[in-house]
């Protein structure tokens, strides 16, 4: 199955896309966790500034 989505983002509308990962700590154990996205690609910035939640 991952192989049919990283075939389907490299073709077609897929290349408008960008998969980000972002490290952000967690304010109850202090652990670090990571939250992963698949964002357009002129709203990367925008998924990096936004703070934690």
């Amino acid at each position: 199955m991952a192989k049919k989505v990283v075939a389907t983002l490299k073709t077609g509308t897929g290349k408008n896309f960008t998969k980000c990962i972002k490290m952000v700590k967690s304010e109850k154990t202090g652990a670090y966790m990571f939250k992963e996205g698949i964002v357009p690609n002129d709203q990367v910035k925008e998924f990096f500034a936004e703070e934690k939640k």
